[in-house]
């Protein structure tokens, strides 16, 4: 089998329909999703196949709705793949919990558990805190942070997710991003795109759902992961329960380190890239990611007909 890493997407890959063909045709993710409903205690099946989808993105349905749609991909990859084992796991932001279940950190009803209350603090704390988020095109990080270390204007803003060598997506409330907005453009930025997010993501605006979350998390069993697992937070593995406790509680408001990330896996010769659950959004910033002329092969996969050949392509066909 070719060297993989299977990497999982967060929060702006829904759509209507994910993850139907599956539960439809399946009774083992037929049951998964039916977990999924009774441990967040939301209609996950009726909010992914009908929505709307309004409420199917409502932080506090969207975290274990995907999550869920996600874990039934990882459970039908492995029907596929008997005894495949990818090189490295990873999830950007909230996929990094079901990167934590396929990597034997989590069970699937811990993770649809955790990430049921991830969605709820995090809905109050946009409520409290209002803010958005937005990706700046075209300026990389090495020429970002020195323009938000001098920029003395008013409101709050931070870079979120550094997602890709010229795609960074900054969060913070409406002084703040329109600010600093400006100062970007200023700089040279290609592009300013406002995301359709309920609030300010990965920043000090939702840090108050990080002692409660923490709090939640002590009484959940984490294992040591069984296979290789980058982090958001640290861009680096960490095999210690304890200290993936720790990261996964500042996830919520630190830097989603992803093009860090990505470029280790690049380095350590992964050889298939598989966004492996709803959407692209991976594979678009993993095409950006690769450096011009690599081997590497990314593919995605969340139906039956793209999860089959996504696993031919890991056997080598």
């Amino acid at each position: 089998m070719k060297k993989t890493a299977v990497l999982f997407p967060g929060q702006g890959s829904q759509y209507l329909g994910m993850g139907k063909a599956f539960i439809e045709t399946d009774p083992e993710a037929a049951a998964l999703i039916d977990m999924a409903e009774r441990v967040s205690g939301f209609p996950l099946r009726r909010l992914c196949f009908d929505g709307p989808l309004e409420e199917l993105t409502r932080v506090l349905h969207l975290q274990p709705a995907l999550t869920a749609v996600n874990l039934i991909c990882w459970q039908q990859l492995r029907k596929l793949l008997p005894g495949f084992t990818p090189a490295w796991a990873a999830g950007h932001s909230l996929g990094e919990y079901s990167a934590l279940h396929a990597a034997g950190v989590l069970s699937a009803e811990d993770a649809i558990a955790l990430v049921t209350k991830r969605g709820e603090f995090m809905e109050r704390e946009n409520a409290a805190h209002p803010g958005g988020m937005r990706a700046v095109l075209g300026l990389s990080i090495e020429e970002i942070e020195p323009l938000l270390n001098s920029c003395a204007g008013a409101g709050l803003v931070v870079v979120a997710n550094h997602n890709s060598q010229q795609q960074i997506i900054i969060s913070g409330d409406a002084e703040g991003l329109e600010g600093f907005s400006e100062v970007c453009k200023a700089a040279g930025a290609k592009k300013i795109v406002p995301l359709k997010v309920a609030g300010a993501n990965h920043s000090p605006l939702v840090a108050g759902a990080v002692p409660d979350f923490a709090a939640c998390m002590e009484k959940i069993c984490f294992n040591p992961p069984k296979l290789p697992l980058l982090f958001n937070v640290t861009a680096a593995p960490e095999k210690d329960p304890a200290a993936i406790r720790t990261i996964m509680a500042r996830q919520i408001a630190s830097r989603v380190r992803w093009h860090e990330s990505v470029c280790q896996m690049i380095a350590d010769g992964v050889e298939v890239f598989l966004e492996l659950g709803p959407g692209s959004v991976l594979t678009g910033l993993m095409k950006k990611i690769l450096p011009a002329g690599s081997a590497a092969v990314c593919v995605q996969a969340d139906s039956p007909e793209s999860l089959a050949k996504a696993a031919q392509i890991i056997q080598g066909g």
